[in-house]
């Protein structure tokens, strides 16, 4: 099996950080994407490669073995009971993975195991089926909670529940949803990638979310009390005397959820927008008139 270093593929560093990667798989899935890149076999296969270092590389458990023991990542606790099993006959010890020339885990496998050996060296080889690639539209609103939807995939019909926090352009592999496998492979995996619709008044970063409100010029001189909406309903906001435009407070834990962290939340930051009086009656004429005799 030919080796993949993951962190070429999204060209980062071994030390990049969980941000750096995330960055890198957006920017890059969005290039190869089947969408953009019609009948190009090489951006499909740059694409799945992205995905498949994501998959990896996103996930701390996954990331670490991966550092480890390459690309025999997946079968690491096989290898681990095995060392331990040879170590405590006097047989084999440590195992240090390398990238470079030579031999590595898989050399090691199957001088233990044996490569597709005995009765399974002369079954017959399947093929995996092919993979497919779907797009799926969700507004703002939907992407805050974790919902099922049923989709219609190469004339099947498939519920997948969709977690919430789901970033637009982020892309996910549901094992299994794809072409059927020939001579008995495994069948292929979908590849949905999100577009997500704002019709909120909701600017949305990762998990933090902004919001714009106007606040009466009474009530940012005087003080006062503001009900805005929130995601989860409506908060009630203590403005305080003299409070000047472009203020911001933040409202912790009332912004949108972190993916695959449940009930964690960002927070929603409110810019304070001081409104001013479009019309003046003759008694608000007079106090204006009364109030710049101050010289304020």
């Amino acid at each position: 099996m030919e080796f993949i270093d993951y962190y070429k593929v999204l060209g980062v560093s071994q030390s990049a950080s969980e941000k750096d990667i995330k960055n890198a798989y957006r920017k890059l899935a969005r290039k190869y994407h089947p969408d953009l890149n019609p009948n190009n076999a090489e951006a499909e296969l740059k694409f799945k490669q992205v995905n498949e270092a994501n998959e990896v590389l996103s996930d701390a458990e996954k990331r670490k073995k991966y550092d480890q023991y390459g690309k025999d990542w997946q079968h690491a606790e096989e290898f681990e009971k095995a060392r331990k099993s040879r170590a405590g006959q006097g047989g084999y010890g440590q195992y240090t993975y390398s990238s470079g020339e030579g031999h590595d885990f898989s050399d090691f496998f199957e001088s233990m195991f044996g490569s597709f050996g005995g009765a399974r060296g002369r079954r017959s080889h399947g093929f995996k089926g092919p993979d497919y690639n779907a797009g799926l539209e969700l507004d703002l609103k939907e992407a805050y909670r974790t919902h099922k939807r049923t989709l219609n995939v190469g004339g099947k019909n498939i519920r997948i529940a969709i977690p919430a926090g789901i970033e637009d352009g982020q892309t996910i592999k549901i094992k299994g949803y794809g072409g059927p496998g020939a001579n008995g492979g495994p069948d292929g995996d979908l590849y949905l990638t999100f577009q997500l619709v704002n019709t909120t008044p909701f600017r949305r970063e990762g998990p933090q979310l902004y919001l714009t409100v106007p606040v009466p010029l009474t009530t940012a001189v005087l003080g006062g009390e503001l009900t805005v909406e929130t995601f989860e309903g409506k908060a009630r906001l203590q403005v305080k005397p003299l409070t000047q435009n472009g203020t911001r407070v933040k409202l912790k834990g009332k912004g949108f959820p972190v993916y695959r962290k449940e009930g964690v939340y960002g927070d929603l930051v409110i810019t304070y927008e001081v409104t001013l009086p479009r019309k003046l009656d003759p008694e608000q004429q007079q106090l204006f008139e009364a109030l710049k005799q101050t010289n304020l």
